[in-house]
């Protein structure tokens, strides 16, 4: 198959492309003249373009590398852009060989005596490249912070955020730059470090041109059409699906003994394979449950942590089958460390492949003190970045995302599946997805065979950005926010806002309701009354109350399953059935990483068995849904949260030993409807909060008489005999949402129109003003310019400690051991308290803290004022004042509950932070600080926490 491009210097703005050219929804080309093909190419041009004259200097120049292997269409597409002086964004899949036009653009700048800087987002991945290219070229440098190396040469390899430094100090090395290559530029969307990308590429010199390479992204003509217009040049996308080797998607269903292929080599999805290794999950037609040694299970668990595990056997098969060499994919840090221990049981090396290893690991360890190579983890990630693999194996499909566990997005299995594979030496790659109960077959399906992720913005402001933009001649903070990609997707999202809202008014306006005024005042009552049933709900179902009544056979009330939306969430009596409480579990919601978790948090389910009908669709996806005791349906036990139970009853009844039989099921389920008819119209008793469950909240009891209240109200307002009340309410309710949801899109729309964060950053300036760091007229002051050189922690918290004298008047050590609160964010259960000494001056951190958040609550910045002064922990002062005293880092992990990468990255990071401090004395001629903080790191800067990387 052939590649395809519009070529700029045939088809001109404005001018009719000689082939007709198809687009998807994000203007991506899809075939011409109904031919496929393998890339695609496209191209955006900035408004007014007028392309210049065909230049005749570039030609008989001899191609700036050769390589030894007959390139792929999008490779060949990518170096014709950049021979022909033009921006571009290559976007492939892991793997793909995107390295190949970075090689190019090196190689070119060199030959044409043009500096080029090649930027990463990890420091390991910069050390890494800097490696490979000054193999390639000698004329290499890097930087990144931690290691400098020959700054001056023509090609430097750093980290995104040293480029975005640089530019910002003005450096000489900004003026020469003739091209940029951003690798892993999807990094952008990152929610903490995505606005540095953002930042360097709106600020990077204008006559610059750029290589970005990224992962597959669907929008990227957007990005380049943003590209184009900040900088006035065309930006070519180059864009490929294509995979040199095909992999192939299997499923491990947990507690299982086989793999079931769901996607193939082609793409296809196997909708056998794949039901099968869903049945094999869960038992069709039995529920969710398993029974045994006379208890009731949730599904089917992965196995015991040892040679019976399920990972274990898994990576034994796939040495068997030679499907080695392979990477497992664990997002537990204990998890990768105990199946690290775990498979060191396995013998995976010939005799010459253990003498190369040991001589590479022991070469590696010679580096280290004695002490350190006792300890049982002395390497880090930076290792493996790039190791070749066969197969992938995902240990789980849930993740901690910095605020919740949820199942990976299909973007993300995306990038880490494409590991799989071997180019040149596999014929196809195996990727291996272990699931358990959890996961639903749709959603597994989604996560297989989803697309990738798009590239959004990420932008946000900071104080260090705006001190920053401050600080430049040609700085500009309205210019910055105007030129964002942020503001750019808002803007282009605005003609599908104003269709959305006509559409919507035209829908609103068209519901008209008799009695409007009057329906409203009883439609608030309604809320008033929801909302007080759930607060009574809450108290009477959070476990410390509801647990003890959670015994087998009581009988409950849970709501049925609606087909379709109704109103009658806004009834006082909704539609509930009955069922028998079978068992109750507490489920673990968070990973054992997550140790602050209290066990009063958890949560909890209850099985229960009640009458259902089950349904499968046309992919064999398997829905149950609860419907009232009388209507057609099989008994069956499904697991429900407390929230979905309404109410406890004071009866239980006999359940039989077995229920797998569904005659059994049945026999119980007739004693509740007996039970039903024997009580009519009166209902089945209910355990009373008060007297029988002891609940003597006064919350509830407030919450109680108010409802019983609104209950007297309803009967006596004048709506409520109204005709037809449900629908006039259902129609009001309706209306009040389009009212909402008007107002919402009204409101993003006055965002875009104007400035995206004009708000915040007029509020932002205020604080900056209100605490001395610029004057009235935007002009640094000592303070502000203090916290320019911050960026590795929250720059005006730590300003203002420098400058409240407390790191003056304190040794070296505890400056050390309380700047740790700014690098450490996990949370510890287990954390020691600190010393008296070191406890103080946490305090005196937290009265800071407040102190800064308060004024900028006060100055309209929307923040959590508590959030923000808990966010500095002190969880690792001691060990860190240790290590700064000088003690052995082994010493330190025996009574510190940390993992010792977590540990060694928070000292890396820390280090960083008074490097910046350094800097920030320096600026205002502090001397006596300065050499504090140099003495601080030449006390941290030691031993296996900073072990040179094995690429250097």
């Amino acid at each position: 198959m052939g590649s395809l491009k519009r070529k700029s210097d045939e088809n001109p703005p404005g001018e009719t492309p000689q082939k007709q050219v198809h687009r998807d929804n994000n203007g991506l080309m899809a075939r011409v003249d109904d031919e496929p093909v393998a890339c695609l190419h496209d191209v955006s041009y900035p408004e007014g373009y007028v392309p210049p004259p065909p230049s005749s200097a570039r030609e008989g120049l001899e191609p700036a590398k050769v390589f030894p292997f007959t390139l792929d269409p999008f490779q060949s597409e990518a170096i014709n852009c950049l021979e022909k002086g033009e921006s571009v964004i290559v976007s492939a899949h892991t793997s793909a060989g995107k390295t190949v036009v970075a090689l190019y653009a090196i190689a070119m700048s060199l030959r044409n005596n043009q500096r080029v800087i090649y930027t990463s987002p990890i420091k390991a991945l910069s050390n890494q490249k800097f490696r490979e290219f000054k193999e390639e070229f000698s004329d290499v440098g890097l930087m990144t912070g931690d290691v400098t190396i020959d700054p001056n040469a023509s090609c430097l390899v750093m980290t995104t955020e040293i480029w975005r430094s640089m530019q910002y100090k003005g450096s000489e090395i900004t003026r020469e730059v003739a091209w940029v290559i951003f690798d892993e530029v999807h990094y952008m969307r990152d929610r903490e470090r995505g606005v540095v990308w953002e930042e360097s590429i709106v600020m990077a010199p204008k006559n610059s041109r750029f290589v970005f390479l990224s992962a597959t992204v669907p929008n990227a003509r957007e990005f380049a059409d943003w590209v184009a217009k900040i900088h006035r040049q065309p930006c070519h996308i180059v864009y490929t699906d294509y995979r040199p080797t095909p992999l192939q998607h299997y499923i491990f269903p947990a507690g299982g003994d086989g793999l079931y292929l769901a996607v193939d080599e082609n793409g296809k999805f196997r909708e056998d394979s794949f039901q099968k290794a869903i049945n094999a999950l869960v038992p069709a037609g039995e529920g969710e449950k398993k029974k045994e040694n006379g208890k009731w299970q949730k599904g089917l668990v992965m196995g015991r942590l040892g040679e019976d595990s399920d990972i274990f056997k898994m990576v034994k098969m796939i040495i068997q089958r030679q499907y080695d060499p392979v990477i497992l994919f664990s997002f537990s840090k204990r998890e990768c460390e105990t199946l690290a221990m775990q498979m060191a049981r396995m013998d995976l090396n010939g005799d010459g492949e253990k003498t190369n290893i040991e001589t590479i690991f022991w070469s590696a360890m010679d580096m280290l003190s004695g002490d350190d190579k006792k300890l049982p983890q002395a390497k880090t990630f930076s290792i493996g970045l790039n190791m070749p693999a066969k197969t992938v194996v995902f240990t789980n499909v849930r993740k901690f995302d910095g605020d919740k566990f949820r199942w990976i997005s299909s973007g993300e299995y995306i990038q880490m599946s494409g590991r799989a594979g071997r180019r040149g030496i596999d014929k196809r790659g195996v990727c291996i997805l272990m699931v358990d109960e959890k996961l639903e077959p749709s959603t597994a399906k989604m996560m297989l065979k989803g697309s990738a992720d798009c590239l959004n913005s990420a932008f946000h402001l900071s104080y260090n950005m705006l001190l920053n933009q401050l600080r430049c001649e040609d700085g500009d903070p309205e210019n910055l926010l105007r030129n964002s990609f942020y503001q750019f997707q808002a803007d282009r999202a605005l003609p599908d806002l104003e269709r959305q809202v006509k559409e919507l008014e035209i829908e609103r306006d068209s519901i008209i309701i008799e009695e409007e005024d009057n329906l409203k005042n009883y439609y608030n009552l309604l809320q008033q009354y929801e909302s007080l049933k759930k607060d009574i709900h809450d108290i009477i179902f959070s476990p410390k109350y509801c647990l003890p009544f959670l015994q087998s056979g009581r009988l409950v009330s849970i709501q049925c399953t609606r087909s379709e939306e109704t109103f009658s969430s806004f009834s006082i009596k909704d539609q509930v059935t009955w069922g028998v409480i079978i068992n109750f579990q507490k489920v673990k919601t968070a990973s054992e990483d997550d140790a602050s978790r209290k066990p009063e948090d958890s949560n909890f389910t209850v099985d229960v068995l009640t009458r259902c009908v089950v349904n499968r669709d046309v992919i064999g996806k398997r829905t149950v849904k609860i419907v009232p005791l009388k209507e057609p349906g099989e008994p069956l036990v499904v697991s429900l949260s407390l929230s979905q139970i309404n109410s406890l009853s004071s009866l239980r009844v006999h359940i039989l030993n077995d229920l797998l039989p569904s005659e059994a099921r049945e026999h119980t389920m007739k004693k509740v409807s007996e039970i039903l008819s024997r009580f009519g119209e009166k209902g089945i008793p209910l355990l009373d909060p008060e007297d029988e469950m002891n609940i003597k909240s006064s919350s509830y009891q407030k919450a109680a008489r108010r409802m019983e209240a609104l209950e007297s109200l309803f009967d006596k307002h004048e709506v409520a005999k109204s005709p037809l009340i449900e629908q006039k309410l259902k129609a009001f309710h309706k209306k009040q949402e389009l009212t909402a949801k008007l107002k919402s899109i009204k409101k993003t729309m006055r965002t875009s129109t104007a400035l995206a964060f004009k708000d915040e950053l007029k509020a932002r300036k205020r604080v900056l003003r209100r605490l001395g760091y610029v004057t009235s007229d935007d002009v640094l002051e000592l303070k502000g310019k203090v916290a320019c050189e911050i960026s590795s922690a929250d720059e005006l918290t730590l300003t203002e400690l420098m400058f409240n004298g407390v790191l003056k008047d304190v040794k070296v050590e505890e400056v050390v051991s309380l700047l740790s609160c700014f690098v450490w964010q996990e949370k510890l259960q287990d954390a020691s308290k600190p010393r008296e000494e070191l406890d103080l001056l946490f305090v005196r951190l937290q009265d800071i803290a407040r102190r800064v958040a308060n004024v900028q609550l006060e100055c309209k910045v929307q923040i959590d004022v508590e959030s923000f002064v808990t966010s500095f922990r002190p969880d690792i002062m001691e060990a860190v004042y240790a290590w700064a005293k000088g003690s052995k880092f082994y010493e330190i992990m025996s009574v510190t509950p940390v993992f010792e990468g977590s540990l060694i990255r928070a000292i890396r990071r820390l280090e960083e932070v008074l490097q910046q401090l350094i800097q920030a004395a320096k600026s205002i001629g502090e001397t006596e600080l300065e050499a504090k903080f140099e003495e601080a790191v030449s006390k941290i800067k030691r031993d296996i926490v900073f072990a040179a990387s094995l690429y250097l």
